[in-house]
């Protein structure tokens, strides 16, 4: 894990507040904690899964 996916998992989390927030203009420290959480983890699972996906495809092409 290098300095670039901590990056991009933070950033997934701000991106999630900050939508938490837009939903729900009154949203308590509970909320947005939960949505930072959810975007930070969140960012991991789908660039996981997408470079699954993109090494599967190049696979199948060569």
């Amino acid at each position: 894990m290098g300095l670039l996916d901590d990056a991009e998992k933070i950033a997934g989390a701000v991106v999630a507040v900050e939508g938490a927030k837009k939903i729900n203009p009154n949203a308590n420290i509970l909320e947005e904690g939960a949505a930072a959480v959810a975007g930070f983890e969140g960012t991991g699972v789908v660039k996981d899964a997408l470079e699954n996906f993109l090494g599967k495809k190049d696979e199948s092409q060569g």
